[in-house]
């Protein structure tokens, strides 16, 4: 698995389960995967996905399903590590071979003092691409540094 954080280190395995026994090649299942916000100390992102087993699976060459739920929250004290964008991608993974990506875009809702994160595959599916969302509330009197 293939991930860039920014261009920087990219998600730790947090566990998985079998969906499908495949008789040849890995498995079918789910996945879960922890990535930590590169622009801000303390947010944990964990998304989850289908990974397709079997042959093809095996050898790298399946197309992953378009799916994933994203759930983020406060791990540690939040500290900025600079400036943040109002919208900006964090973690892009490739899920097919050539056209398709998992992506997470942070979003600064700087009324409410959160950070919203999204998380939905560039690959759209029956005309809508699937997605999920989470929020993390910034503590009172933390500001959100913006550019």
């Amino acid at each position: 698995m293939l991930l860039a954080a920014c261009g920087k280190a990219g998600g730790e395995p947090v566990g998985e389960v079998d969906t499908v026994f495949k008789f040849l090649g890995p498995d079918h299942k789910i996945v879960v995967d922890a990535y930590d916000d590169p622009g801000v100390s303390g947010v944990t992102c964990y998304v989850s996905r289908a990974k397709t087993g079997g042959v093809k699976g095996g050898l790298g060459l399946a197309e992953d399903k378009a799916e994933a739920s994203i759930a983020c929250r406060q791990v540690g004290p939040i500290s900025f590590k600079g400036k943040l964008e109002r919208q900006e991608e964090v973690f892009t993974e490739r899920i097919s071979l050539v056209f398709k990506k998992l992506r997470v875009v942070r979003m600064v809702d700087a009324k409410r003092n959160s950070l919203v994160y999204l998380t939905y595959s560039d690959r759209v599916i029956e005309g809508s691409p699937q997605n999920s969302v989470a929020v993390v509330a910034v503590p009172q009197g933390t500001v959100i540094p913006l550019k």
